[in-house]
């Protein structure tokens, strides 16, 4: 008898445990997009929703192709939508490799046409920070014919100096991508990036001062 009654006591504390992480991963997954948020005591991350008036396909080649990320992320990019494929985005096509944008990044993860994950780096403005790598998820929602949520979570970020000023940069850079990529479709066009390449080959063309860089652009 004393065995069953332990028993009970260990399933019931068991359940209760259970029952607390559910709790914690409901409230987590109820709390409103855009805004910085921590996922656990100890993990921060960054997350941002936009619905955009394209096809859940659509939706899934813009983050998949070289033709969907020039349309709305970057002038220019080498793509090759696969594990361990390359999710190359040049910010700055005319920059020396390896300060391009995100120069080296890998996808990470596929599930067509819902979820895929790629690994990301900072700016090189935030040259230690850069040398680490943080790691962004993407997931798509159809809400109808043509219209699909898409939601990106940025994960894997350490605490303090660069780590804390990259936060914040992504924090804003993140809302000038979704806002690009609604844009793309609301106009049902791609971004015209010519402006801004001549803004950055003038740029390289200027001579750097005595013992400075040129000009770096994320």
């Amino acid at each position: 008898m004393n065995r069953l009654v332990r028993l009970s006591t260990v399933l019931c504390i068991a359940s209760a445990g259970v029952a607390h992480v559910m709790a914690q991963v409901q409230a987590r997954d109820n709390l409103a997009p855009d805004t910085p948020q921590r996922l656990a005591a100890s993990e921060r991350a960054l997350v941002k929703e936009v619905v955009i008036k394209a096809s859940l396909d659509e939706a899934w080649r813009s983050w998949t192709t070289r033709e969907g990320i020039t349309a709305f992320l970057a002038p220019e990019a080498d793509i090759d939508a696969r594990v361990g494929g390359a999710f190359h985005v040049y910010f700055d096509p005319y920059a020396a490799p390896g300060f391009k944008g995100a120069d080296d990044m890998r996808y990470m993860a596929l599930q067509p046409p819902r979820m895929l994950s790629f690994d990301w780096n900072a700016p090189p403005s935030l040259p230690q920070a850069r040398q680490q790598r943080t790691f962004v998820v993407l997931r798509f929602e159809p809400l109808g014919d043509r219209q699909t949520r898409v939601r990106l979570t940025h994960l894997g970020w350490g605490d303090g100096g660069e780590w804390d000023r990259a936060f914040a940069y992504f924090d804003k850079a993140w809302d000038t991508v979704f806002d690009k990529l609604h844009q793309r479709y609301e106009t049902g066009r791609p971004t015209d990036w010519s402006e801004w390449l001549e803004r950055l080959r003038k740029a390289h063309e200027t001579p750097a001062p005595s013992g400075g860089a040129t000009t770096q652009s994320r």
